[in-house]
Order: C-alpha cells, then structure tokens, then sequence
C-alpha cells in the first residue's frame, strides 16, 4: 500500500485528504508545517509528497528544496493558490511533479496523486531498462532492430499502461506518429478511440473550433454544432502533433483540458468533461521556445511527464536494412511486382546515406524503386536519392559539408568553440554568440556535461 506524505497547516483540509486518500486504498501520514513533515520523511518510508506551498515557519517551497536533498526521485505534488501559477511554476523548476490550484475537487487529487504514482513506478521500471534490453521489444510496422529504438519500444510497454502525458520528441519523418499509436494500442484505451491532428496542418483562426469544437451560431457558416478533437477522443487517445507551433491563446486551453478534464465549446457555454490520453509530438526545440516566450512553462512542464526521444535514422542504421525491405514488401505487394530482395550493393548506398528526411524518405525511395525496377532484385540502378545541388560562390562547392547535416554540424561548431576557449564554457559562449543557458541546453545534447565549473568571464 503506497504511503503518501501530507503537508498542510490548516487542520480541516488535511484531515479531509487523510480520510479521502484512505478511502482510496492509500496509507497516509500528516504535518501541520514542514519541519514535522521532514521529520516524518526521515523516520518512515514514503512513495509521495503532497504539500501546501504556503506554510508556517519554513516556506512549501524550502519543504520542496529539501525533499529533493534527501531523495530526488520522491515525487511532490503541490497544491497552491488560484492566483500563484508563477509560484507553482517556480516549485515545478525545483523538482515538483505536479501541482494542483486551490479549490481543487479531492478526485482532482486523486487523479494527480494516481497519475504521479504510476509515473514513479515506471521510472523504477526503467533503472533496469539496461538489463531489460536483452529481451527484443516489438512492434507491428515498427523497425527496431537497433538498441536506440529498442529502449523506445521498452519505454513504449512501461508507460502504456498508464495515464501518463507522454511528449515525444525528434525530427520530422522519425516515426512519433507511429510511437504515439503504439503506446494508445498498448494501452487499456485500445478499444476507445486515437485521434490524430497536426496543428500546422489547420489554418490557426480554426485550430480552437478543431480541438474543442463549436456551438451552432458560434462564426459566420456555423450552421449546426459540431464536437472537436477532445470530445471525439473521450475514454481514448488524441495524439496532438507539432504542439510547438499551437498559438499561445490556444495553449491556455490546452493546460486548462489537463490540469482539469473540462472545457466549453467555441461560443459555448456548457462545461464538458472528458477523460483523455494526451500524446504530444514535437520536432521543434521546446526548451529553446521557453526562453524565447514563444510557449508556455506552465503547459511544457504539464506535458513532458514522460518524454520520449526518437533518434534520426542517421543515428540507427541498423534498422535501415530491414526498414527498405518491410516497404519493398508493402508497395510491391500493392502493384503486384514480384520483387524478391535488395542487393547487398544497394543496401550499401542505402545504409551509407544521412538520411536528413528520416523514415518518411526512405519510404518515398523505396517506393520509386518498387515502381521504376526492371528485375525481381533492387540493383544500385534502381535506387534513385535526390542529391542537393551545390551552390556556387566564393569557390565553395557545397552549403555544408558533404554527408553533414545542420544538426551535425552546429555540433561540431559547440566542440570547435569550446576547443578555442581551453573549455571555459561562458568564453565559449560568447564566442558562438549564445547565452550560457542556451549553451548548456546544447552541451547536454551532445551528451557533454556541465559540471558548473568556476570560470573566469
């Protein structure tokens, strides 16, 4: 029986979460400040933190500080004022896993605390993803042959399962659409719906009516009322694709459907509940958004609970292979052509290539190979890759450097920088024109840690 940890001075309040949580199946122990509520911490193993952010004595958020000290993995969820967002903001930058504004109904609590119970359940799970590994995940029309999409697919049977806002991030054309299906197939909403919508697919003045739907009479042409996006996914899945270019109107509503399952109609004014699994898909960087303003703290950190990241295909070769052969198989068998296998010559052109359209390229070769083939095996002739003209000027016969990528490449620009500074990072910086922070985000990219050494500016 998991044992939840409740922090709240004002005596009422607490002692109605304590009998709640324990009508739930949950165990509890309480304090009426934060001093109590460490000393409890200490002597008693705990598997969740709820706790006001206004108490007496030492602040919520020093509480927060200090669970974190003792136990970085223990989730805190923390319940706050209407009016303090920004504080709520700021507990979740300190290593909260949630927050819940005051008034909040108690099965609003106990959704949350559900919801963050199965998270830490997964994220122990995944201490032993290594070892795990050794068993093969699968996946119908997913390739993933290499260990990179392996610990995707073993991520995927974690946290299917549960009720968990998965963010999935990578470039264009990797395959998140088919990520976000698997997790929805995999999970105890298989039978409900999966609802799919690209937000740059859809004109931004008609985003709002898509998602959430209209009321008859709501803009010039409504003639009749019609449900959105949400509605249609209830006791299902939507999977909302480039969440990075939603407006910033429209993410206030987004935040609002996950913090609290409810939202009206555009022009409405009935309050409709649902009971969604949200799935978003970036291929934009969410963390340099945040410093731009362009998206919102609150909305990113509701989101990323359990980020997944798919890798480029430059990055998994090893799926290449049995990647051209499963479309050979599919396009073939749809016009009927009786191609039987690729050559190890035009497997060769195929795995040496970058690849800068990921999956979704591939495919379109392969399906021009199929179409424009004379034999029953793909010879390198029939493999057909569109190479970028060069550009003239100034003697330079390419943009960038052949076979290298911009992402590549402004790695090797971070590297080359911090190589002229000796490794002072703030120097390097400078050099590349970036502030410190924008400079740290890319270094852990990289995967070059930041120790926060002491440099001379």
């Amino acid at each position: 029986m998991p044992t939840i940890l409740i922090v709240e001075d004002e005596s009422k309040m607490r002692r109605l979460l304590e009998l709640n949580l324990n009508e739930d199946g949950l165990s509890t122990l309480s304090a009426g400040d934060a001093e109590s509520g460490l000393k409890l911490l200490t002597q008693n193993s705990v598997d969740l933190v709820v706790t006001d952010l206004k108490l007496p004595g030492m602040s919520g958020l020093e509480f927060l500080q200090a669970v974190k000290r003792q136990n970085v993995s223990l989730p805190v969820v923390v319940m706050t004022a209407f009016g303090s967002v920004e504080t709520a903001v700021e507990a979740m930058k300190s290593g909260a896993s949630d927050y819940v504004l005051k008034p909040f109904s108690l099965t609003e609590m106990r959704m949350v605390i559900r919801k963050e119970l199965d998270v830490r359940k997964l994220r122990e799970e995944n201490l032993s993803l290594r070892e795990a590994l050794g068993r093969r995940y699968s996946h119908p029309n997913v390739v993933a042959r290499s260990p990179k999409m392996q610990e995707v697919l073993a991520t995927v049977e974690r946290v299917a399962p549960t009720n968990s806002t998965v963010l999935l991030g990578g470039e264009s054309g990797v395959g998140k659409d088919l990520i976000a299906r698997a997790i929805h197939e995999k999970s105890r909403r298989a039978s409900g719906p999966f609802i799919k919508i690209n937000s740059t697919a859809i004109p931004e003045n008609l985003l709002e009516s898509e998602l959430f739907g209209y009321e008859r009479g709501a803009f010039t042409g409504a003639a009749a009322s019609k449900p959105g996006k949400f509605e249609l996914a209830d006791k299902g899945t939507l999977f909302l694709d480039e969440i990075g270019d939603v407006p910033a109107a429209i993410q206030v509503k987004l935040l609002r459907v996950l913090q609290e399952r409810e939202f009206e109609r555009l022009g409405g004014t009935k309050t409709i509940k649902v009971d969604v699994r949200l799935i978003a898909a970036t291929n934009r960087d969410l963390r340099a958004a945040l410093e731009e303003g362009t998206f919102r703290e609150d909305l990113y950190y509701r989101l990323n609970v359990v980020p997944i990241d798919i890798a480029p295909l430059r990055e998994r070769r090893e799926d290449i292979p049995d990647l051209a052969r499963l479309f050979v198989s599919r396009f073939c068998g749809d016009s009927n052509k009786p191609i039987e296998e690729i050559s190890s010559d035009a497997l060769q052109i195929l795995v040496g290539y970058h690849w800068p359209g990921n999956v979704r390229e591939l495919q379109n070769i392969m399906e021009r190979a199929c179409a424009l083939a004379k034999g029953p095996v793909l010879e390198p002739a029939d493999i057909h890759i569109d190479s970028r003209p060069a550009r003239a000027g100034n003697g330079a016969s390419h943009f960038l450097p052949e076979g290298m990528t911009l992402e590549q490449w402004e790695d090797e620009m971070i590297r080359e920088a911090l190589k002229r500074a000796n490794g002072n990072k703030s120097q390097a910086a400078r050099l590349l024109g970036l502030s410190r922070n924008a400079l740290r985000y890319r270094l852990s990219k990289i995967g070059i840690a930041d120790e926060g050494e002491k440099e001379t500016q």
